[in-house]
């Protein structure tokens, strides 16, 4: 791994053969990015996931019970809401360099913040899903889209720390979610309003709030930040290059051939396979850890308190994945270790029969979910170029992950009924097993094409290798 690491680190594009000479204070300007986009990147990603997941504390709060919804008809609820997001995610990611992602990204958050609040007025099961249905279609492309807008800014070996620092906001949000809930809900009768639309009414305000503020503090590319000075800003340009994610003007504009051969690469279908089984697990864990919670003997109130733990802990197991993926370029095998562990915590599940131990397992399993996601988006990003190339294929990754979520709406619940969802567990275990397997042939293919371009580089040059071949290229190392 430590030579696939050093040539990881040393690989660069082909369309740049000069390499920046190592500047302590310039090291620095990463800091400065890190200060000033980290923070509201991670309030996009962390506003889009809890307004999302609040679904399931709503549920739990009364929401189903005071519409009268039955179990399928909940299912429906949350399946309108990925039918949109899965359509909206291609477009939305080969326009936002096109529009502007200080533009596209803070007006997307603030619509659906709008959305989330009318959730809280609604008094019937059609004005669900209707709202259901245009957050899908706003939020749609938010996660591809940060993605994607964090591979402006960073070198590919900088990158899995810094979408695991926004991602794990997915966890903090699951547990802050059950949190605010177990809060809110004690406004019941407030206003005339139940507790489950106090959850809607509140958190969806502080979104369109945020979504304001973001157009004036997400810029729209290194070139455009006001807070580099022109140094920092050449440095960043130059680094980026170096790595190989980005190139010129020419290689990164959008091309629809370069959709087409996205969708030709074997390691984005490998991914987006793994995709939809963590997607699977990840949104059934997401929606349902309330529920399965209250099946293994909590009231409500309590419910929404003990689902917080395992969140928590997925938190810090996804940063210290994170940190161990940048420091040995180990993006496949940190993905290993989160299906292991999700598999670790749905064999407990099934196995035993103290609901102490069944409890138990969610630390596993949930942690396993949600540090695979950052792993895998970082590892798709990494090995595809140029710009609409790795535009398409990372949304591909996240279309086959909310395709995998729209599965998780029937499977707990309807398809498997509560309180312990027996044939839903069953099927999360066999999915965990294959992120492992199909993982372990995606790190193995991108081995032997790397050996592949290791003999190249030694029998030729790259000023005479053909330009435009992107991740293709002899001196592109793809990241195992």
């Amino acid at each position: 791994m430590e030579s696939e690491k050093a040539d990881y680190q040393t690989s660069t594009d082909q369309d740049n053969s000069t390499e920046t000479t190592f500047d302590p204070d310039l090291e620095k300007t990463w800091r400065k990015v890190d200060t000033f986009i980290l923070p509201v990147v991670s309030m996009f990603y962390l506003l889009s996931f809890l307004d999302r997941t609040n679904f399931a504390n709503a549920r739990v709060a009364g929401l189903q019970r005071d519409l009268r919804m039955t179990n399928y008809q909940y299912s429906i609820a949350l399946t309108v809401t990925y039918i949109p997001y899965i359509v909206a995610e291609l477009p939305s990611n080969l326009l936002l360099k096109a529009v502007g992602p200080n533009l596209m990204l803070p007006t997307m958050l603030t619509i659906w913040g709008i959305i989330t609040t009318l959730q809280g007025v609604v008094k019937s099961y059609s004005g669900i899903l209707a709202c259901r249905f245009f957050l899908g279609l706003c939020e749609g492309g938010v996660f591809p889209g940060l993605v994607l807008y964090l591979s402006m800014w960073y070198p590919r070996q900088q990158l899995q720390w810094r979408i695991s620092s926004f991602f794990s906001t997915a966890s903090l949000s699951s547990a802050f979610s059950g949190i605010l809930a177990y809060g809110i809900i004690k406004m019941d009768g407030i206003g005339g309003r139940p507790g489950w639309a106090w959850i809607f009414l509140l958190e969806g305000l502080f979104t369109v709030i945020f979504g304001l503020s973001s157009f004036y503090t997400l810029p729209r590319s290194p070139a455009h930040a006001r807070f580099l000075d022109n140094k920092e800003k050449e440095y960043i340009l130059a680094k980026l290059r170096e790595t190989g994610a980005t190139g010129d003007d020419d290689t990164d504009s959008f091309s629809w051939r370069e959709i087409g051969q996205a969708f030709m690469l074997p390691q984005v279908w490998m991914i987006a396979v793994i995709f939809f089984f963590d997607g699977v697990i990840l949104y059934g864990l997401a929606y349902f850890t309330p529920s399965i919670v209250v099946g293994l003997g909590y009231s409500n109130a309590k419910a929404q308190l003990f689902s917080v733990p395992p969140f928590a802990m997925a938190f810090v197991v996804t940063m210290v994945g994170a940190y161990i993926s940048d420091r040995f370029g180990a993006r496949g095998y940190v993905s290993m270790f989160a299906g292991a562990l999700a598999t670790i915590g749905f064999a407990m599940y099934l196995g035993a029969s103290s609901l102490h131990i069944k409890y138990g397992s969610l630390f596993f399993s949930v942690s396993g979910a949600y540090s695979a996601a950052p792993a895998l988006s970082t590892w798709g990003a990494n090995n595809t170029a140029p710009y609409t190339r790795r535009a398409t294929a990372i949304a591909i990754g996240f279309i086959m992950t909310n395709s995998g979520g729209i599965l998780a709406t029937w499977l707990l619940g309807t398809i498997s009924p509560a309180p312990l969802y027996t044939e839903a567990t069953i099927i999360l275990l066999i999915f965990s097993v294959l992120i492992i397997v199909i993982t372990g042939m995606n790190i193995a293919y991108l081995s032997s094409q790397n050996k592949k371009k290791a003999m190249i580089r030694e029998t030729t040059s790259r000023e005479s290798e053909k330009q435009g071949l992107g991740d293709r290229s002899a001196w592109y190392v793809y990241s195992l």
